[in-house]
């Protein structure tokens, strides 16, 4: 099985850019997009259907922002939008797909915002996301998280860490929520497998940012151990473009 995440920025603009070229070679069984920035209706469904793909779409109330979106070739048993809080809910931030052998959560996790003047919103909806999923694991769930965190959890996972340390995404009461989950038993796929590689997944598109590969790890696939026991791979596609951030699998030997 064959997961795949990717913050495409804009949906629409991602498909003019040809990103489903790419997304029909590389078939994936589910593809989480994140930003997707469009109501369902909005969406041109052609490339979708040519891909080969359903699709499940939980869009933001606010025109324009935030929104999700999954596409499969495997049906889920059920499909979900939200947590159940509508503080976080109408920002369309969250699918969750029930398979046999987990839920699976494709999330687009909530900027700090500009003077980090959204960072208390985030923490709140990183403490709201892990006690629904702690309820999940009490049932014997089995769990993979993926999406856009938001955050890079160690130095080891953006090009500057010194002068990007009092800017979102990489201030300190953000981090510590990524060990958070990590103690309560989530494994960070990636990383896992790959301790000492320095390799991003968002690189911001000023300053050449992407071709001097100044960038950020802030797509991740934080599994269960059981999850990470059938884990074959976890893939960083840094070549694709299409976004400012690159898409990222898991292979898994479900």
């Amino acid at each position: 099985m064959k997961i795949t995440t990717w913050n495409v920025n804009g949906i629409r603009a991602a498909t003019s850019k040809g990103i489903f070229d790419w997304i029909e070679e590389n078939s994936a069984d589910i593809l989480c997009l994140q930003e997707i920035k469009a109501k369902e209706d909005q969406i041109d469904i052609t490339p979708i259907d040519i891909a080969g793909y359903a699709y499940f779409i939980n869009s933001a109330e606010r025109p324009g922002y935030s929104g999700v979106a999954n596409l499969y070739k495997r049906a889920p048993s059920e499909m979900k939008r939200g947590i159940d809080n509508p503080k976080f809910d109408i920002e369309g931030r969250v699918i969750q797909f029930s398979f046999p052998e987990f839920e699976l959560f494709n999330i687009y996790f909530p900027n700090g915002g500009q003077d980090n003047k959204r960072v208390p919103f985030k923490l709140e909806f990183y403490d709201n996301l892990l006690k629904y999923c702690k309820e999940l694991v009490i049932k014997g769930k089995e769990i993979i998280i993926t999406g856009d965190f938001n955050t890079a959890h160690n130095e080891i996972d953006l090009k500057n860490p010194k002068s990007n340390e009092k800017n979102t995404g990489f201030l300190p009461e953000e981090r510590v929520w990524i060990d958070t989950y990590l103690d309560f038993g989530f494994i960070d796929a990636f990383r896992q497998l790959y301790p000492e590689d320095e390799i991003y997944t968002w690189w911001t598109y000023r300053f050449g940012a992407r071709e001097k590969n100044v960038g950020w790890r802030l797509d991740y696939y934080l599994v269960t151990e059981k999850v990470f026991s059938h884990t074959k791979d976890v893939i960083i596609h840094t070549d694709v473009m299409g976004s400012d951030h690159c898409p990222v699998s898991i292979l898994l030997d479900y």
